[in-house]
């Protein structure tokens, strides 16, 4: 059945609404800031713009004047050889003006370039990690890459072409023009402005009908990407159920799109290039046609035909790359929005604007308390109903219950990765919403349940904890952590590449590493999320009596399944459907007989039935 289904997924969301100018402005206008941040460089880059254009628009004046004057009729000696000569160091010298200054402009504005995208792009990371746990969970990493990718592509596109293909072009239709009506019949102008109306016109127009098309393959593309990054991710659950097909078939599926919307694209695209085509070659053989007239009449010369001639081919070249120019901007601008848009993604915990650091004193373990919380991830889905609790300062408190029952989520909520909806977590007495995050989060340490490591080296990952440590302190956290043994055993040792989200490594090796995170950190309070739920009994007893070292002195939630090991906890509460339904020490919670005894009961049946087992197999 699933394999049947995976065939008809629907197409992804495009932007099918024509796009406002007024949208496309906005988004430049973001760009600028960024831009003007070098104006110094801006201003000498369009200064080498301009003496580029110049020195270029000269280069056909001088190349008529050569021609004319080597197609008079019997010149003086002197004149026919200073003349041309003169002349050609002329011609030659702007030639090299126009790549010089064309080069100057590149170098003076590359810097401003690269230190906008790299801007644009630091502040999107830094936005991104800035962004709530519920906007992590909810995004699709393969097509959130590419939206970044583009959208820093965009920024040097847009400002390559906007500056350096359109303004350059703008300018130099305006000086031939110039030229054109100074020197010869308005019919010349009239011609050449008749063309470019035409021209851009058509380019316009077709470009903005062939934008659709360009949405909708980079929304395929991205969704394309989103599939290939997400099940690469997840390898191990496609070799798990033999699904290399049916992942390959989806993915194709997205490929098959993307090809159909790319072939619509690229004749859309023949259909443009054919048209501007046929408009310059009108517009030239009309321009050629009224100089080889003029020089029949004797109203022009030689050097006047070539003159127009150089000056239709300077112009109409750039012309041909107009309609490109436009989709890519367009493109760009399309893309940098997508970008900006992230940017500006509202961040659902923020630090107020009165916020301060935490005022932890000098004390190294810090009071926690949850008053009358009520929380849920969805509005019509609430997790916490009413949970209060204390945890005095260097004590430990446990949480158990069923799968559901809200125990990581208390977790969370003290890490503030999102706020709650009534009654209020304390730290030192103060409020954590009235305080820095930072300081906040500076102040906890975690081993999660299921530890993520980065695909980098164990020391890299223990010494993630603390990046400032030195690798005896790395050394000491992983001893403590008993995985110094595995990691000497090595042979790259502390060198050693742990995999894509650490997968070269165990279950209870990655739990050891987080372990040794956490210690490395040296934080006041502790979080051990199942700390020990990937390690057999053996490691599970060793890591318990370090835990429980480390643990001293500190403030420690422990969110716990196997109840063994939360004997010593000062205070242990029962969470069932997100309510606290008892609370108590070891002993009183047994003594109560209640849910917690009934939950001891079970696990000592389930120990003493693998025990049985074991013997048998033994005999």
């Amino acid at each position: 059945m699933m394999r049947g289904h995976g065939s008809s997924l629907p197409l992804p969301a495009v932007d099918t609404v024509p796009r406002s100018r007024s949208r496309d402005w906005a988004t430049i206008r973001k760009l600028i800031p960024y831009l003007w941040e070098y104006k110094g460089r801006v201003v000498l880059a369009m200064v080498c713009l301009i003496a580029a254009k110049l020195a270029n628009v000269g280069v056909p004046i001088i190349l008529k004047n050569i021609v004319d004057g080597l197609s008079g009729t019997q010149p003086q000696l002197a004149v026919a050889i200073a003349l041309p000569v003169a002349l050609l160091i002329a011609y030659g010298f702007l030639r090299l003006s126009t790549t010089l200054f064309t080069e100057l402009r590149e170098f003076f504005f590359s810097r401003v370039t690269q230190r906008a995208v790299r801007k644009i792009a630091l502040e999107v990371f830094r936005h991104l990690h800035a962004l709530s746990l519920r906007f992590h969970l909810a995004r699709q990493t393969g097509g959130l890459t590419r939206d970044i990718e583009r959208g820093t592509r965009g920024i040097s596109t847009l400002i390559s072409f906007a500056l350096f293909s359109i303004l350059p072009t703008l300018l130099e239709i305006g000086l031939v023009t110039g030229i054109l009506f100074a020197r010869y019949d308005s019919i010349f102008v009239g011609i050449t402005i008749g063309t470019l109306i035409v021209y851009i016109a058509y380019t316009i127009g077709v470009t903005e009908w062939r934008t659709h098309h360009r949405r909708t393959m980079n929304e395929l593309d991205s969704k394309a990407n989103t599939r290939a990054v997400d099940s690469l991710i997840n390898y191990e659950t496609v070799k798990y159920f033999g699904n290399e097909e049916f992942e390959a078939k989806r993915y194709d599926e997205s490929l098959q799109r993307y090809e159909r919307a790319a072939i619509r694209s690229q004749s859309s695209l023949s259909l443009l290039n054919i048209g501007q085509s046929s408009i310059i070659a009108i517009g030239v053989t009309l321009i050629m046609w009224q100089a080889v007239a003029g020089v029949v009449a004797g109203r022009l010369t030689i050097g006047d035909l070539v003159l127009v001639n150089a000056f239709m081919i300077q112009l109409y070249i750039p012309l041909n790359f107009l309609g490109v120019v436009y989709r890519e901007i367009k493109q760009s601008i399309l893309d940098m929005e997508r970008l900006f848009v992230l940017i500006q993604s509202h961040a659902e915990v923020q630090d107020s604007p009165d916020a301060r650091a935490l005022d932890t004193g000098s004390e190294p373990a810090l009071a926690v308390a949850f008053d009358h919380v009520d929380f849920g991830y969805e509005t019509d889905r609430q997790i916490l109903f009413d949970v209060s609790f204390a945890i005095p300062a260097g004590q430990t408190c446990a949480v158990v219950g069923p799968s559901g029952s809200g125990k990581s989520t208390l977790a969370r909520l003290l890490y503030r990765f999102y706020d709650i909806d009534r009654g209020r977590i304390t730290v030192n007495g103060q409020d954590i919403r009235a305080v820095k995050q930072s300081s906040l989060r500076a102040e906890i340490g975690i081993v999660p349940q299921d530890t993520v490591l980065f695909n980098d080296t164990i020391e890299y990952n223990i010494g993630y904890g603390r990046p400032e440590a030195t690798k005896d302190d790395i050394i000491a956290a992983a001893k403590a952590a008993h995985i110094h043994d595995f990691i000497a055993s090595t042979p790259q040792g502390m060198d050693t590449m742990v995999g894509e989200r650490g997968l070269k490594l165990s279950g209870g090796e990655k739990q050891r590493v987080a372990i040794a995170r956490a210690i490395l950190k040296n934080p006041r309070i502790l979080i051990f999320d199942e700390a020990t739920s990937a390690l057999d009994s053996r490691s599970e007893k060793a890591i318990q009596a370090e835990l429980k070292r480390v643990a001293e002195n500190r403030t420690t939630l422990v969110i716990a399944h196997r109840l063994s090991t939360i004997v010593d906890a000062d205070v242990i509460l029962v969470l069932d459907r997100g309510r606290i339904v008892e609370r108590g020490t070891f002993g009183e919670l047994l003594s109560a007989q209640g849910v917690f005894a009934r939950m001891w009961a079970l696990q000592q049946e389930e120990a003493q039935r693998i025990e049985a087992g074991a013997e048998r197999v033994v005999v």
